[in-house]
C-alpha cells in the first residue's frame, strides 16, 4: 500500500465546485483506478458554506447535537461530549475551529455520503475508471488519549471488511472479526496530509480489493445505541439512574400510602 498527497487542491471557500477541483487535480496528480482518496471534511465542509460566527460556537454545538453524551467543567469552559445529527459521538459535534479563518468555525458536511459521492463520480469520469472516497475527520477515542482521523463518509468502498465466517492463520472460525479498513485508510492518510501541510486530499494506492461500488457509507461505522455498552457517560448514567430510582421509589411511597389509607377506611 502506499499513501501519497495529492497536489493541486487550493485554498477552499464557499460556493466552489469541490468535485470539479478534486477531478483536475486527480488527473493532473496521476490518479488511476482501483485508487481511493481520502478527502478533510474541513474542505467538503468550507464549499457547502458550513461556516459560523466563533461567537456563536456554543449556539452551533446545540444546533449540531441530538443527544448529550457526557458534559465536563474545566478552567477554560464546559466540553460537551455530543451524538450530532450524523449519528457520530464526538466533543462539541465536531464543531472546529482549526483550519479556518481567525473569528469563525467550521460545522460538519451537511451529508458526507453524499459529498463522498459527487467527488467520486467526477474523479471516475477523469481517470476512466473506478475509484473509492472516504471524508475525514478527526476524533478523540474513548479510553485512548490523543486524537486520529476517522471516516465520516464514504462512497465506492467498503469500511468494514468483515472476516467472520473465515479462518484465522491456526484454522481458528473467525466469528466477531470486521476490522475497520475506513478508519485505518482515514488514519494512513492523516499521517501524509498532517494537519497544517495545506494537504487536504491524499491518495491510497494498492487498496483496490475494498472498492465495491455498491458498498453503504459512514453510517455503517456508527454503532447502534441498542449495541452502545457506553451509551452515556459515568456521570451522567448515574443522574440518570438516581433519578429513576427516585421515581420509583416516590411511586411505591405513594401506593403504600394509598393502600394503608384504604385500611384504615375498611377498619373504621
Amino acid at each position: 500500500m502506499t499513501v501519497l498527497v495529492l497536489p493541486g487542491i487550493g485554498e477552499i471557500v464557499p460556493g466552489d465546485d469541490l468535485p470539479a477541483l478534486i477531478a483536475h487535480a486527480a488527473a493532473e496528480g496521476d490518479v488511476r483506478p482501483g485508487d481511493i482518496l481520502a478527502v478533510t471534511s474541513k474542505i467538503v465542509s468550507k464549499a457547502e458554506g458550513r461556516i459560523r460566527e466563533a461567537a456563536d460556537r456554543e449556539q452551533a454545538i446545540t444546533d449540531e447535537t441530538v443527544r448529550v453524551v457526557a458534559t465536563r467543567e474545566h478552567p477554560g469552559g464546559v466540553t460537551r461530549i455530543v451524538e450530532n445529527r450524523l449519528g457520530l459521538v464526538m466533543a462539541a459535534a465536531g464543531v472546529d475551529a482549526s483550519n479556518t479563518a481567525d473569528g469563525t468555525v467550521l460545522l460538519l458536511p451537511l451529508d458526507p455520503d453524499a459529498s463522498a459521492a459527487a467527488i467520486r463520480a467526477a474523479v471516475e469520469d477523469r481517470v476512466g475508471g473506478p475509484v473509492g472516497v472516504v471524508i475525514t475527520d478527526t476524533a478523540g477515542r474513548a479510553w485512548r488519549e490523543g486524537q486520529t482521523d476517522i471516516a465520516i463518509g464514504a462512497s465506492g468502498v467498503r469500511l468494514l471488511d468483515d472476516l467472520r465466517g473465515g479462518r484465522d492463520a491456526s484454522g481458528k472460525l473467525l466469528e466477531v472479526t470486521a476490522p475497520a479498513v475506513g478508519d485505518e485508510i482515514a488514519a494512513a492518510a492523516d499521517l501524509v496530509k498532517g494537519k497544517s501541510s495545506g494537504m487536504p486530499v491524499a491518495v491510497i494506492r494498492g487498496m483496490a480489493r475494498l472498492l465495491d461500488a455498491a458498498a453503504p457509507g459512514g453510517r455503517q461505522l456508527v454503532r447502534r445505541a441498542e449495541e452502545d455498552m457506553f451509551y452515556l457517560g459515568h456521570r451522567e448514567a448515574r443522574a440518570e439512574g438516581r433519578a429513576a430510582g427516585y421515581a420509583e421509589g416516590y411511586e411505591a411511597g405513594l401506593a403504600a400510602g394509598r393502600a394503608a389509607a384504604a385500611g384504615a377506611s375498611e377498619q373504621s
